[in-house]
């Protein structure tokens, strides 16, 4: 087309103001649209199918791109038109590239665009609709690409921020691309003394490729938003069943393994022990006077004793060893030691919790008993073995404490 600059020059005889386009302007900034269109559709279809706020942000971003280039690829006929049409169409580059940045917040959580922003982008559309009438469309050239150049590296940064926090390879190509597009506008309101320069021609075809490359961007972030949720619901799943299972294998009151998951690790403790010739043994331990602890002083008086005995053998124990509530005031203990050795556990933790700082708390007369059987490797029923630590335990409650 005539270029701006010379139409204000020659002072376009009235009827005769129209610009004609010329070929490598309108195609280029043509072709840029086409593209800015095609990617429109591309997001169309990514939202029907993925329903993300981002999303929304970006083809908003994009159809105001696309208005700019279209508005800026052809202009109108009237001389002062066009120049108002120019400051539009790059007031609508701008704000394309604000909600560019507000898309890679709306990633993370929905942005709150408030009132006063709009007030704020007012005065701006005032000027670049209205300067280029008093000075010409070189008023906003440099002005526009500079702010459009600002917002773009904005967004590129922010989408690049994205890849910190979810290692998403789309949100590193988007952002990257943006800097790109952003590096060229800086470049335009450097070297572009009039909008129809060349170079204008050729940042053009430039971003036509770069465009391509962030809508491939935006589409693969899409997909791996999606895997990245779904390795969020599958770690969400994980942890919501290992809360189940803790709820399931574990006595609410003491914090100890139930039965329940007695029954799950006793025959692989077996196989272990029969493998590779691991000692193993039970240790079945009473709380003495606990009923009378109930009848007198209430059960949450019960319950208490119950939380410190548990814990005193949870901390007494080995890590590698476990302990049960077997239910009431009972205890069942499985160590990996001999019978003799685990006889004198159960001797030392009697005689521990006598002196603990923790049974001066407890209710007069509160103890222990313990009875222990060991493990054989040939053991075919566990519960005989069990049954036989309660009646040693018995044995052991009547020798320490007949009257208990």
């Amino acid at each position: 087309m005539i270029p701006v600059h010379e139409l204000a020059a020659q002072g376009v005889a009235a009827g005769s103001g129209a610009i004609a386009p010329g070929l490598a302007m309108v195609n280029a900034r043509a072709l840029a649209g086409a593209a800015e269109l095609l990617v429109i559709g591309l997001l169309l279809l990514l939202y029907f199918y993925r329903r993300r706020l981002y999303i929304l942000y970006w083809i908003a971003g994009w159809t105001l791109a696309a208005a700019s280039t279209f508005l800026s690829a052809y202009p109108l006929r009237q001389l002062q038109a066009s120049w108002m049409q120019y400051g539009v169409a790059q007031f609508l580059a701008v704000l394309s590239a604000l909600v560019f940045v507000i898309s890679a917040d709306a990633y993370r959580t929905r942005p709150h665009i408030r009132r006063a922003y709009a007030l704020l982008l007012l005065p701006v559309l005032i000027w670049f609709a209205l300067a280029p009438l008093a000075l010409g469309p070189v008023a906003v050239l440099a002005p526009g690409h500079l702010l459009i150049a600002g917002g773009l590296a904005a967004a590129g940064f922010a989408h690049l921020s994205l890849l910190r926090q979810t290692r998403l390879l789309g949100a590193a190509v988007v952002g990257t691309m943006l800097l790109v597009v952003a590096a060229t506008h800086g470049w335009l309101a450097i070297t572009a003394r009039v909008p129809d320069a060349p170079v204008v021609a050729h940042t053009d075809f430039l971003n036509l490729a770069s465009y391509l490359v962030i809508a491939l961007g935006m589409q693969l972030m899409t997909f791996e938003d999606m895997t990245y949720e779904l390795r969020l619901t599958n770690r969400r799943l994980e942890s919501a069943q290992w809360e189940l299972r803790q709820m399931v294998t574990t006595d609410p009151l003491t914090g100890c393994r139930n039965r329940r998951l007695f029954d799950e690790v006793i025959n692989r403790e077996v196989q272990r022990h029969r493998r590779y010739r691991i000692p193993l043994s039970l240790l079945f331990v009473d709380v003495d006077r606990f009923k009378a602890i109930n009848d007198t002083l209430g059960h949450e008086a019960g319950d208490r004793v119950l939380q410190q005995v548990a814990a005193f053998l949870v901390k007494n124990v080995r890590e590698a060893d476990y302990v049960f509530r077997w239910g009431g005031d009972e205890f069942l203990i499985l160590i990996s030691c001999s019978e003799e050795e685990a006889a004198q556990k159960g001797a030392d933790l009697q005689t521990a919790f006598a002196e603990s700082t923790n049974g001066g708390s407890l209710p007069a007369g509160v103890g222990l008993s313990v009875g222990c059987a060991h493990v054989p490797a040939e053991a075919a029923d566990i519960m005989d073995l069990v049954k036989l630590a309660d009646d040693r335990m018995y044995a052991n409650k009547r020798a320490v404490r007949p009257q208990g």
